[in-house]
């Protein structure tokens, strides 16, 4: 092959390398996707991350000692207002009782033979009396005896007696039979107490003891929760807490629901920050409490604490600082242009500019390519 074919051949070579190096890399340098300016509403968030929680979670303890015969739920299972949920042995209770209406019922009778009784001796106390006072004429003329005198008026005097004796016997049965109600009573609450009833209409979240299981007073069985009150427990960093006020609207995110968007508020804003972490817990409540909940699960919150209603805006990412000055890149007839913007205001995600026009090409650094300049070529 002679020379000047290896060098044709080796400027054609050059011309497809060249060109290869100006299609697949000097042109993709020069290459940025470009967005508009925006016109619309502006969210000013704060991001917090907590945990599911209930301002109302009422724990269903044993009221007196004994071992558990029932227990009707378990968690995950929602009960209402009323619904028996645990039973305990009541041993002896039933047979003191029955004991306690049979003693009732005796008093009772005795006092209603202790009212006939009385009414028996007030009739014989009347015909006593005219029998007495009949005497007391007839001895007075003579008519009869001292003795039959005597015994007229023993007799009519030993009637008032027995008569007292027996409405005193009477009123100490009226009163022993309202002991008897009384202490009856007082088995029936004790009784009650072997029973526990759910205060509210809830949702069992924890079970912490099983049937033939003892418990002592006021050792905890159950755990449910009102769920008009669970919440998020979330916490936000002391410095951009200020913003934060009861009744704002939330976005929560459950950690097992990450696909949706549940909307809540603020409902309460705890009063004293965490002094290790330096953290404010702020509670938001949900509009509509998704079921089933979890307790304790992981979630996330953003707060708008404030809206700026059809401002400019354009991504956060586009801001760029050029001699202490931010502002973002547009193109401008095939070239590379920094631009100042004013800043109003910015989140995380967005920012709201003055002197921007809608129509504006803004150029979206990438740091695969190589950097902007002014007055860069940019290739479409």
């Amino acid at each position: 092959m002679s020379t000047k074919v290896k060098y044709i051949i080796f400027i054609v070579v050059g011309i497809v390398a060249a060109t290869l190096f100006y299609n697949k890399v000097f042109i993709p340098k020069h290459t940025f996707k470009t967005v508009h300016p925006t016109k619309g509403d502006l969210n000013k968030e704060i991001f917090g991350i907590g945990e599911v929680g209930a301002k109302n979670i009422y724990a269903i303890t044993a009221q007196t000692g004994g071992k558990i015969v029932q227990i009707n739920t378990d968690e995950g299972k929602w009960v209402k207002k009323g619904d028996l949920l645990v039973v305990i042995d009541s041993v002896d209770l039933p047979k003191l009782i029955e004991e306690a209406n049979i003693s009732i019922y005796k008093a009772k009778s005795e006092f209603k033979a202790a009212q006939e009784e009385l009414n028996a001796l007030e009739v014989q106390k009347v015909l006593a009396e005219k029998t007495y006072k009949r005497y007391k004429k007839l001895q007075a003329k003579s008519f009869v005896s001292q003795a039959e005198y005597d015994k007229a008026k023993a007799d009519f005097d030993g009637l008032k007696v027995n008569i007292k004796a027996t409405q005193t016997r009477i009123n100490s049965s009226k009163i022993e039979v309202v002991r008897l109600q009384k202490a009856l009573e007082a088995l029936h609450v004790k009784l009650s107490r072997y029973k526990i009833y759910s205060p509210i209409d809830g949702y069992v979240i924890a079970k912490e003891a099983e049937v033939a299981q003892s418990v002592l007073p006021t050792q905890p069985i159950l755990k449910i929760v009102e769920p008009q009150t669970v919440w998020i427990q979330a916490y936000v960093d002391e410095k951009i807490s200020g913003d934060v006020k009861v009744g704002q609207r939330a976005v929560i995110t459950l950690r097992s629901q990450s696909n949706k968007k549940l909307e809540g508020y603020v409902s309460r804003i705890v009063a004293q920050s965490d002094a290790v972490t330096q953290e404010r817990e702020v509670d938001v409540s949900f509009y509509a409490v998704p079921t089933p909940f979890y307790i304790n699960e992981q979630a996330e919150v953003l707060i708008t604490t404030q809206t700026l209603k059809n401002v400019v805006k354009i991504p956060a990412y586009l801001i760029v600082y050029k001699d202490k000055k931010a502002g973002v890149w547009i193109e401008k007839e095939g070239h590379a242009h920094f631009l100042h913007v004013n800043i109003t205001d910015i989140t995380d995600k967005e920012a709201a500019v003055k002197n921007l026009d809608t129509t504006l090409r803004l150029l979206v650094p990438d740091k695969t390519k190589k950097s902007l300049s002014e007055g860069m070529r940019i290739y479409k």
